[in-house]
Formats: C-alpha cells, sequence, structure tokens
C-alpha cells in the first residue's frame, strides 16, 4: 500500500487500530528509563503518543499525512508533545541518535525494510535499543489477520540481519491473542529486541 492507500485507511474519524498502545510494546518499553525515541512508520501515533506520555522525546514518522494529522490529534488530546514528521520511511534518514527506535507493523518487502533497519540500528546512542514487532511469514499457516503477502511478512532471521554490531537480546516468534467473532485466536508476530553496546 502507499501513502494514498493508508490515507484513504486513515480518513475516518474513529482510529482504524486502538488509541492504546501495541501491548507488547508497551511491555517491553515500560522497563526502559525515558530518554529519546524515534517511531518509524508511526501510523495514527498511538505508541509515539503513548510514549510521550511517559516522559519519552518522540519523534515520529510516517508517510501518510491523515495518518500523522490523527497522531496530533491524539496527541493534544493527551497532553503529548510529539514532534512529527510525513516522510516514507524507506528514505527517511534520522537525525541525531535515540535512545529507542521502535519499527511496529512496518511490512515492507525485505530489500527495502532492510536498509531501513540499518539506518534505524544506526541511529541507536550506546545502550539504546531497537525494538521490532511485525506480523511473522508462519502467521500464513499458523496465525490469524494481518497482511496475507509473504513478501512483506517477516522472519526473526531476515529482521534480525541488518542489525550489526547490536546485541540481539530477544528474537522470536510471539503468539498475540486476537478476538475473531467473539473466539480468542492467535496472530504469530516477529519480535526482536536489540541494544548498541556501550563503549
Amino acid at each position: 500500500m502507499n501513502a494514498s492507500d493508508w490515507d484513504q485507511r486513515y480518513a475516518g474519524q474513529d482510529f482504524v487500530w486502538s488509541v492504546e498502545p501495541n501491548r507488547l510494546l508497551a511491555d517491553e518499553v515500560g522497563r526502559l528509563r525515558p530518554g529519546r525515541a524515534l517511531d518509524l512508520g508511526a501510523g495514527e501515533g498511538r505508541n509515539a503518543v503513548w510514549m510521550a506520555t511517559r516522559g519519552w522525546q518522540v519523534t515520529a514518522v510516517d508517510f501518510s499525512p491523515v495518518g500523522i494529522e490523527k497522531g496530533r490529534r491524539l496527541a493534544q488530546e493527551n497532553a503529548a508533545t510529539v514532534e512529527w514528521i510525513v516522510a516514507d520511511v524507506s528514505g527517511y534518514r534520522p537525525a541525531g541518535s535515540f535512545d529507542l527506535v521502535v519499527v511496529a507493523y512496518l511490512q515492507l518487502p525485505f530489500s527495502v525494510l532492510s536498509p531501513v533497519l540499518t539506518r534505524a540500528a544506526a541511529a541507536l546512542a550506546p545502550g539504546g535499543t531497537l525494538l521490532l514487532v511485525g506480523h511473522d511469514r508462519a502467521n500464513l499457516r499458523d496465525g490469524v489477520g494481518g497482511p496475507q503477502d509473504p513478501a512483506v511478512l517477516h522472519t526473526v532471521d531476515e529482521v534480525s540481519g541488518p542489525l550489526a554490531g547490536l546485541d540481539v537480546q530477544r528474537a522470536e516468534q510471539y503468539r498475540r491473542p486476537v478476538e475473531v467473532d467473539g473466539v480468542e485466536r492467535l496472530a504469530v508476530d516477529t519480535v526482536v529486541r536489540a541494544v548498541r553496546p556501550v563503549g
């Protein structure tokens, strides 16, 4: 999907997803000391705003102006300050260094995603954390929901590859509960947490 497609998807008054943060992200980030954070592919801003309300200085990047505008609205409703940038993450080059880089459900072909992850890793300050959460390729067979094109789905090995120089501390498939027609099902996500060594 391109930016226009996402603008159409985000066009309604309601948020496409919950305004609450991704549960796994909240658990992982909640353990970290707030600092400077970069949210790549921020969408409607739910994760960025949640981080900002917990003391993070957040830069949120997405190529959908409509999604970014909804993020601004959500930030205002939560008295949160976020730097919003309309840009395609496939060509975006982060300015400065960050204590946290979040890549949540950025479902791109690996040839496009790989340089994004390389630049994300390079943007980490010493001791900084990169957190990736996304739909895993195994979800097609073993899970529910998410994109059905295997070319944009992740594997742990693929997304860990571009993180040279980082200490990969968590790299796994994660079963996420999803309610479908009143029945709890499981979606399969890729989760990778990596830290830039200090010194």
